[in-house]
């Protein structure tokens, strides 16, 4: 019941952190790609930076995660037109296409760009996947409406948008090369140290970076921010390459690609069982493990023996954009969470965002993520 991915060969960090005295300016909860982003920028800066992560770097839903390396967010890029305004919408998605490429510039061999493929499984996801490729081409977005998709995927999709600068990712070997990062500029990354209470911390300044494992920090955060799981499933090496390039289809309920070695990682199905599935429970269960097995089926043609199970943890928002900026009612608390199962991209731009802010330097589209639209003035 061991992710894939955590089991890659790494340094140990907490050699290569060196412990900082007294009081920091900021403590930084989670060690995950976001609290490892906004530590990076923090220390880089010459800011005294703690990071407390309850068990281990990546150990949350950044080590557990498909490893899809895209752009946008949770929303398709028609309805966040719509929701938005164009503009907004587009500078939004423009900055998480340029966050791909900071990821690229950052992860070295745990990144590769291979673009991404949207799939639409019926005649219904053909027709929003048409209108969402169609706005995206208004607006000057390079991607590629295709057709004519080759087997396996022939006769069980429609078609497919194609959107070339996304990539494929190792998740922990990178959110671990971007921790050794902040340690490198003096961040002092703390392992197997929870936080129980934000009072405890001896900080100027507190960044809550825990996505969906944010429950009891913050109250009004535990309202606003839904836990919810992702299981996955990897198969046995695969003898010969079927997908070139991360896949998602049924709205993104269901999404696989194939490692360097030719595995293939699979997961999603949350739909089948969704009440279950909101849960911060970190545990696989048999009927999505089941239906899990039979993607693996459907796409290999064959019954690959399965190498690893597991279950992530991420945190869902009601509008579906992530909290990032200053928690209202709370001096010196800043949140970046809240992803709704996009977070690889979105949680490293939001990370780096939130640090900035913290240095006088706000964004924008952080006007699109203030947390006091759903916590509260």
């Amino acid at each position: 019941m061991s992710s894939y991915w955590l089991e890659d060969p790494h340094p140990e960090l907490a050699l290569m952190s060196q412990p900082i005295a007294g009081r920091v300016d900021v403590a930084v909860v989670g060690g995950g790609v976001t609290g490892c982003a906004c530590a990076h920028v923090l220390a880089g800066a010459g800011l005294r930076v703690r990071l407390h992560e309850a068990r281990e770097i990546a150990s949350g839903a950044s080590g557990r995660n498909g490893g899809f390396a895209l752009w946008g967010g949770a929303l398709p890029y028609d309805t966040a037109r719509e929701r938005l305004g164009s503009e907004r919408a587009r500078e939004l998605w423009r900055l998480t296409e340029r966050y791909v490429d900071r990821m690229a510039e950052l992860a070295g061999d745990a990144f590769r760009r291979t673009g991404s493929l949207r799939l639409a499984a019926d005649r219904d996801e053909l027709a929003l996947l048409e209108a969402e490729f169609e706005t995206l081409r208004e607006d000057g977005f390079d991607v590629e409406l295709r057709d004519d998709l080759p087997e396996p995927l022939a006769g069980r999709y429609h078609c497919a948008i194609f959107h070339p600068p996304d990539g494929s990712l190792q998740p922990a070997r990178w959110v671990r090369r971007l921790a050794a990062r902040a340690a490198e500029c003096g961040a002092d990354l703390r392992e197997h140290d929870r936080v129980e209470a934000l009072d405890a911390l001896d900080a100027e300044q507190v960044v809550v970076a825990t996505d969906g494992y944010t429950q009891g920090l913050l109250a009004e955060l535990d309202a606003a921010v839904a836990p919810t799981r992702g299981q996955v499933v990897v198969t046995e090496p695969l003898d010969r390459r079927l997908f070139p390039c991360p896949h998602y289809a049924r709205h993104g309920y269901d999404y696989w690609q194939q490692t360097p070695d030719n595995r293939l990682v699979a997961g999603g199905s949350r739909d089948k069982t969704l009440y279950e599935e909101q849960t911060a429970e970190e545990s696989t269960t048999e009927i999505i493990q089941r239906h899990l097995e039979s993607l693996v089926q459907e796409l290999t043609g064959a019954a690959p023996r399965i190498t690893h199970r597991w279950a992530g943890i991420f945190g869902m928002t009601e509008d579906h954009l992530p909290l990032v900026g200053p928690v209202p009612g709370r001096e010196g608390v800043w949140v970046a969470c809240g992803y709704s199962g996009h977070g690889n991209v979105m949680g490293l731009m939001c990370g780096e965002l939130v640090a900035h802010a913290i240095l006088g330097r706000t964004d924008p589209v952080l006007e699109l993520f203030e947390p006091a639209r759903l916590l509260g003035d």
